[in-house]
């Protein structure tokens, strides 16, 4: 438990039996009235945000998540399947948790896992990835006036602009949060 002074943004709190990381938060002021703490919470298992407020002498229940590292082993139906590399479960998980993600998966990544118990709420790459390149097509680009870049498709299946003298099958890294390229390997 924590007093609501105490919250802070990223932090994951239990309310009404579900799980929510606050992703802000002020203290508002008022000139005739009780102070209080006005917060904007992610539902981990919808991603929905929702905004609630909390008196100053009210607690709420802080929660831990563990991460733990997981690799990727194949597509399994419309699942993933991955092993725990710390205790070498495989672990089944939704395509729903994996979102955008999936275009980077190949088999051998390695990833974190946010775990409260044995459920999973969320999963987060590397930030950077050295993948090969599959296909190139020839396209202006918006950024530049004066050249023009290829957009690769990525041996996961992910599309990256690239500069025109990367070839099919050079491997490339690639930022996993922006989906840049950022140098030839």
């Amino acid at each position: 438990m924590a007093a609501n002074k105490q919250i802070a943004p990223g932090m994951t709190i239990s309310l009404n039996q579900k799980l929510y990381r606050v992703e802000s938060c002020v203290k508002v002021t008022v000139p005739k009235g009780t102070p209080f703490i006005k917060t904007k919470l992610r539902d981990l298992t919808n991603n929905e945000i929702i905004e609630k407020n909390f008196k100053p002498d009210q607690t709420v229940t802080d929660v831990s998540m563990v991460e733990r590292r997981l690799e990727f082993l194949y597509l399994e139906g419309k699942d993933y399947l991955f092993l725990d590399i710390g205790n070498l479960e495989q672990i089944l998980i939704p395509a729903d948790i994996i979102g955008d993600r999936v275009n980077y998966l190949k088999e051998g990544v390695e990833l974190k896992g946010s775990f409260y118990g044995d459920t999973i709420f969320a999963v987060e790459l590397p930030q950077f990835l050295e993948l090969m390149v599959s296909k190139t097509d020839m396209e202006k680009s918006e950024k530049e006036e004066k050249g023009t870049v290829k957009v690769a498709v990525l041996e996961t299946g992910a599309k990256v602009e690239i500069p025109p003298f990367i070839e099919v099958g050079d491997i490339i890294k690639v930022d996993t949060k922006t989906d840049e390229y950022i140098q030839r390997v």
